[in-house]
């Protein structure tokens, strides 16, 4: 058993442990403040998604998350230990995955390829200072990641120049999930997609919570975030300004918290 499960294990479970907790987040570019205060949490098999307006600061906050920015303040925590990134390495290293809107897919190179960019398997020749790519293991382990969340792809071997956007999406969220081991961030995971395609990704969404993930999903559709979250964090001019379970919240106070006309709360939020 690895460190992460025993601390699940001692926490009695992965419901009961947060895999992420922000307190007080803040980051400021020049003179605009993009976040000024933010506080969330995140449990491993939860699915937590963040709304707000435009220029609200969620985008911002899951860069923040995924070490491609470094907060002005605040502090994060990862399996109750605090955490700073430097860097989107320092940020996988510790098991988080970002699935950005553009979704960072090499459209020429095939799917195999895609889900090992940045992370290639390679193997020693006859001579130790000659190394191959071990494509036949890559093929291999992403046939089992694509199989794993019920993916269906004509073959692992065609460009994904090939594939339609919803297949695309799925490839970016299988790599994020083949990786990152603690948490997964999602940006805004169904722009640009037909009715059928969202469907194929919400439900990979969800299919990611039942893997024991954390799992963060920041999204304008409020149709999709009450079928996908279990809790609702609002966002508004960089603040959390509400936290709510989404079983006991209608869409009406969520419009209320995201245009300031409701106050803010936590009283749904789970203890």
């Amino acid at each position: 058993m690895d460190s992460t499960a025993r601390k699940r294990e001692e926490n009695g479970g992965d419901a009961a442990m947060p895999a992420l907790r922000a307190v007080g987040v803040r980051k400021r570019y020049g003179h605009v403040e993009a976040l000024r205060h933010v506080d969330i949490d995140v449990r491993y098999g939860e699915i937590v998604a963040v709304v707000g307006d435009n220029g609200a600061g969620k985008s911002t906050f899951v860069k923040v998350v995924a070490g491609v920015h470094e907060p002005d303040g605040g502090d994060l925590w990862l399996d109750d230990e605090r955490v700073a990134f430097r860097s989107p390495h320092d940020a996988r290293k510790a098991g988080i995955e970002i699935v950005h809107q553009d979704l960072a897919l090499a459209p020429d190179l095939p799917v195999w390829a895609n889900l090992f960019l940045g992370r290639p398997r390679c193997r020693g020749g006859l001579l130790r200072a000659f190394r191959f790519l071990d494509k036949r293991s890559m093929r291999h382990e992403a046939e089992r990641q694509l199989d794993r969340l019920n993916i269906s792809l004509p073959s692992v071997d065609m460009p994904v120049e090939n594939l339609s956007g919803g297949q695309r999406q799925a490839i970016a969220v299988a790599r994020g999930v083949a990786w990152g081991r603690k948490l997964i961030l999602l940006d805004e995971p169904t722009n640009n997609l037909g009715v059928a395609e969202q469907l194929e990704v919400l439900r990979l969404v969800e299919r990611l919570a039942t893997e024991g993930l954390g799992v963060v999903i920041v999204s304008h559709n409020l149709e999709h975030v009450f079928r996908l979250a279990h809790r609702i964090v609002v966002f508004r001019q960089g603040r959390t300004v509400a936290s709510a379970l989404t079983r006991e919240t209608k869409s009406e106070q969520v419009i209320g918290w995201i245009t300031g006309l409701n106050g803010t709360t936590t009283a749904n939020e789970e203890d």
